[in-house]
C-alpha cells in the first residue's frame, strides 16, 4: 500500500512527466562540432533550418567548440543524420546523435524557513553601525545571531525523531540535547550535541535478564521478546564505550530516516558518533558518557536567565573572540579556547562585580531545594531548577560599562600565577593545585579556568604559550579602545564606532602568534614606551615536578620563582654571555641568593683561559633619570635587584652563523656516539668562539656598560619578572645590543631554570 500511494503522490508524478521530457529531448537531439569558434546560435540555427524547424540551441559557452541541437520533431534528426558529410562557413562539421546520459533527478534546494545562515560581516557593520549606542549594539547583535523560533523548532523535531527511534532500540532511554544549541548561547548554523542516556536501559536489560534465569527452560514467544534483540547481543554494563557507540552508529544508519555520514569517533577524548540529518541539513554529536555535560549546559542556562545582561555580554565576548582568533574553529597559529572557556570567563567576571550580577556556585546550592540536589561521578552539581529563587542582583551597570569593564578585569588579570574557580568566585594560586590530592590534579597552563562542577577540569588547558600571550595582547588592546571615545559615541561622519571596530578580522600579520608591535631601534631613540624593558613570565609548565613540589601550597610562590629567575638572568649574563656583573642588593632579596656564577658548582667562576673577562669598574655609577623615572612609574613590584654590567666583547654579532659551525664540526669529528647536548651548553661554547675570533681586539675598556634591575610583579597582574636595563650612555650599539636581550635573555633564562632542577 504504500508504495501504491508513492506512485500515485505528486513527486512520482512529476519525476515521471520530467524524466519523459527529457528522454523526448534526448531522441530529437544532436552533437554537432568542428564549426569555427565565435560562431553564433543564429549561424546554426539557419543552417539546421533546412532540415526542419529547430527547437533550440545550446553552445559550449567556456569554449564555443560544440553545441547541442534541439529538433522540432525526430523526423528532422532523421534528415540531418542521413546526410554523410555537412559543411558550414568552409568547415566540415561533426554530426551525430547526443549521447542517451542516465536521467537523475535533483530537485532544488530550497531555503529551509528553520535554518538561517550567519550574516555578513560588512552587512553587520551597517546594521550595528545604525544603533543609538552601544547597550542597542549589543543587543542588536544577539537577535541576529541567536536561533530563531523556527530553527528550534526544527531542532526539537529532529530530537523527537531520535528519541522515538532509540527506543525501539534501546527501551527507557532518553535523547538529551546540550550545549551551544540549548545553552541560552545559540547562533544559526550550530551543531547539535545529544547525550544518549542509557541508565534506565541498563536497568531494563537487568530485570529482563534476571526474569530469564529464574523462569524455566520453556520461554514463551512473548518472553522472549521482552528485550529486543538488538539489546539480546550486548550487554550495557560491561560493554566498552567504542562497542555501544559502534551500535548507535548503525541504528543511526540503518534506522533514523534522513540521517546519512554517519561517522563513530572512538578515539576522541570524549568518543562520539557523527551524523548529518538530510532533509534538514543539521550536524549531530551522539555522545553516551557526558551527564556532566548535560548539567553545565543547565547551570548556563540559569545564568542567562537570572539577569537579562548576560546574554548579550556573552555574544559580544564570544564573538570578539571568534574574530580575533582567539576561540572557536582554528584558523591555525596554534589551539583556540572554546566557547564554552569564554562563555565562563564573562560568569567569573559577572561574580565579580560589585555588587555581583551573578552569584557563585557554591550561594546557588546554598539556596537550592532537596529535590535540586545532584551528584554526577561523584561531583556536587546542586543548583536551583527554577531561577526566581535567585535573587535579583543590586547592579545597575548597563552592557557598555560592563563590556568595557570586561576587559579592564582580565587585562589586569594574573592568568599564569592562578585559578579561576566559579565555585567561589575568587581565584586560587596555581600551587593549591600541584599536590596529590586527586580533585587538584588540573592541567595547568597559561589560562586555568576550573569547570564549577568538575574541579579536576580545566577548561582551557588545551591552549599553548603563544595563545595565552595573544589573549593577553588582545585583552590589552580591546580595554585600550574602549577607554576612547570612537567607543562610546556614536559617529557623525559614517565612521565604524562602539563595539564594531572591536570584531574586526585580524590582518595577516596580525594572525601570527608571535607579533608584537614594532620598535625603532634607530640611534639616538628609545623604546616606544621609554624604558628598556625585558619580560620573563610565569610558565608552571616550565618548571620541574622536583621544584613544584617545593612551591606546593606556598603563598609567596612568586618570590621562591623570582629568586629562582634571578639566578638564572646572573648565569645567563655572566657565564653564557661573558659579561661583567656586580650585585647590589635589593628590597627583600638577598645577596646570597643570587650571588652565584654557574649552575651546578660550589665556588666563583674562574676566569677562562682567554683571560678575556675582565671585573667591572669599582667606582660608584650614578642613577640615571631614565633610571629613576623608570622606578617611579613601575607597576607593583615584592623585591627588586640591580646587577651593575659591562659587555667587551660583541658576543651577540654572528651567533646563528657560529652555531651552525660548531653543529657541522661536532658531527664530523664525533660521528660514533650520540651525545646530548643542551642549548645552554650550545649557546657557551657559540661564546667561547666568538671570543677565541676577537682575542686580538681591544680589551681596555668594556664595549657597553649599563644596569639591569629585576623586580616582580604579580597580583593585580601576570605573574612575571621586570629586568629594566638602562644603558650608562644611550648609543647605536647598545639599542642593537638590547635587540639581541630581548628574545634571548628569556628563552635562556627559561632553559637555565629548567637546568638548575
Amino acid at each position: 500500500p504504500t508504495l501504491n500511494d508513492h506512485l500515485k503522490g505528486k513527486k512520482h508524478q512529476k519525476l515521471l512527466s520530467v524524466r519523459t521530457a527529457r528522454k523526448s529531448q534526448q531522441e530529437k537531439s544532436l552533437f554537432v562540432s568542428g564549426f569555427h569558434k565565435g560562431t553564433s546560435n543564429l549561424e546554426i540555427t539557419d543552417y539546421f533550418q533546412t532540415f526542419g524547424t529547430v527547437a533550440n540551441v545550446i553552445m559550449d559557452k567556456d569554449k564555443g567548440l560544440y553545441a547541442i541541437i534541439e529538433m522540432e520533431s525526430t523526423e528532422g534528426v532523421e534528415k540531418v543524420l542521413s546526410i554523410t558529410h555537412h559543411c558550414m562557413n568552409g568547415q566540415k562539421l561533426r554530426v551525430k546523435h547526443k549521447e542517451n546520459k542516465e536521467f537523475k533527478y535533483i530537485p532544488k534546494k530550497k531555503q529551509d524557513p528553520g535554518k538561517k545562515q550567519l550574516i555578513d560581516f560588512e552587512e553587520l557593520i551597517q546594521v550595528l553601525c545604525q544603533a543609538v549606542d552601544v547597550d542597542e549594539q549589543m543587543k542588536q547583535l544577539l537577535q541576529l545571531f541567536e536561533l530563531t523560533d523556527s530553527e528550534k523548532i526544527l531542532r526539537k523535531l529532529v530530537v523527537s525523531l531520535l528519541q522515538e527511534v532509540f527506543l525501539e532500540f534501546f527501551p527507557s532511554c532518553r535523547i538529551l540535547p546540550f550545549g551551544s544549541s540549548v545553552n541560552a548561547f545559540d547562533i544559526h548554523g550550530c551543531d547539535m550535541d545529544l547525550y544518549l542516556d542509557l541508565e534506565h536501559t541498563k536497568t531494563f536489560q537487568a530485570n529482563a535478564r534476571s526474569t530469564a534465569e529464574t523462569e524455566e527452560v520453556n520461554e514463551t514467544k512473548q518472553d522472549t521478546q521482552s528485550e529486543d534483540s538488538i539489546l539480546s547481543d550486548i550487554n550495557l554494563e560491561t560493554s566498552t564505550t567504542t562497542e555501544v557507540l559502534e551500535l548507535v552508529a548503525t541504528v543511526l544508519q540503518k534506522c533514523v530516516p534522513g540521517v546519512h555520514k554517519v561517522q563513530a569517533v572512538t578515539t576522541a577524548r570524549l568518543p562520539v558518533v557523527k551524523f548529518i540529518h538530510k532533509e534538514s541539513g543539521l550536524q549531530g554529536d551522539v555522545s553516551i558518557n557526558n551527564r556532566l555535560a548535560v548539567r553545565n549546559t543547565m547551570f548556563l542556562q540559569l545564568c542567562a536567565s537570572v539577569d537579562q545582561r548576560v546574554r548579550p555580554l556573552v555574544y559580544a565576548v564570544r564573538y570578539w573572540a571568534k574574530q580575533k582568533q582567539l576561540a572557536g574553529n582554528p584558523f591555525g597559529g596554534g589551539p583556540l579556547m572554546n566557547n564554552y572557556a569564554v562563555t565562563l570567563l564573562v560568569v567569573f567576571f559577572l561574580q565579580n562585580r560589585t555588587p555581583p550580577v551573578l552569584p557563585t556556585v557554591n550561594r546557588l546550592k546554598e539556596i537550592a531545594d532537596e529535590d535540586d540536589h545532584c551528584v554526577i561521578d561523584g561531583w556536587d552539581c546542586t543548583f536551583p531548577s527554577d531561577c526566581s529563587k535567585v535573587e535579583p542582583s543590586a547592579n545597575s551597570e548597563g552592557l557598555c560599562g560592563l563590556f568595557t569593564e570586561f576587559y579592564k578585569f582580565y587585562s589586569q588579570f594574573d592568568f599564569a600565577g592562578t585559578v579561576i574557580s566559579l565555585r567561589k568566585g575568587k581565584v586560587h594560586l596555581v600551587t593549591d593545585f600541584i599536590g596529590p590530592e586527586s580533585d587538584k590534579t588540573l592541567r595547568l597552563g597559561p589560562i586555568n579556568i576550573q569547570d564549577p562542577f568538575e574541579l579536576s577540569h580545566n577548561v582551557s588547558g588545551n591552549i599553548n604559550e603563544r595563545t595565552g600571550q595573544k589573549f593577553k595582547r588582545q585583552l590589552d588592546e580591546a580595554f585600550k579602545y574602549c577607554r576612547s571615545l570612537q567607543y562610546q559615541r556614536k559617529s557623525n561622519k559614517g565612521k565604524i564606532w562602539g563595539i564594531v571596530r572591536l570584531f574586526q578580522p585580524l590582518s595577516s600579520t596580525e594572525c601570527s602568534p608571535a607579533h608584537s608591535p614594532a620598535v625603532d631601534y634607530s640611534p639616538g631613540k628609545e623604546l616606544s614606551h621609554g624604558v628598556n624593558m625585558l619580560t620573563i613570565p610565569f610558565k608552571l609548565s616550565s618548571l620541574s615536578e622536583q621544584t613544584r613540589g617545593k612551591l606546593h601550597g606556598s603563598p609567596d610562590f612568586r618570590e621562591i620563582w623570582f629568586n629562582k629567575v634571578c639566578h638564572a638572568v646572573l648565569y645567563v649574563m655572566e657565564t653564557v654571555l661573558e659579561c661583567s656583573c656586580s650585585c647590589t642588593e635589593g628590597n627583600n632579596v638577598q645577596t646570597n641568593d643570587v650571588k652565584i656564577s654557574s649552575f651546578g658548582g660550589t665556588g666563583e667562576k674562574e676566569e677562562d683561559h682567554f683571560g678575556l673577562k675582565r671585573p667591572f669598574p669599582v667606582e660608584e655609577i650614578p642613577e640615571t633619570s631614565s633610571t629613576k623615572k623608570a622606578r617611579a612609574e613601575s607597576l607593583q613590584y615584592q623585591g627588586e635587584v640591580t646587577w651593575h654590567c659591562a659587555v667587551w666583547n660583541r658576543v651577540w654579532i654572528g651567533r646563528r652563523k657560529m652555531r651552525r659551525q660548531l653543529h657541522y664540526r661536532t658531527r664530523e669529528s664525533d660521528t660514533s656516539t650520540s651525545v646530548v647536548i643542551s642549548s645552554l651548553e650550545i649557546e657557551e661554547k657559540v661564546t667561547e668562539a666568538i671570543l677565541k675570533q676577537e682575542e686580538n681586539g681591544d680589551k681596555s675598556s668594556p664595549l657597553i656598560m649599563f644596569t639591569l634591575c629585576a623586580f616582580l610583579v604579580g597580583g593585580n597582574e601576570d605573574t612575571r619578572t621586570m629586568i629594566r636595563v638602562t644603558p650608562i650612555q644611550q648609543t647605536a650599539l647598545f639599542l642593537e645590543f638590547f635587540h639581541f636581550l630581548e628574545s634571548f635573555v628569556p628563552k635562556m633564562t627559561e632553559k637555565c631554570y629548567e637546568k638548575s632542577d
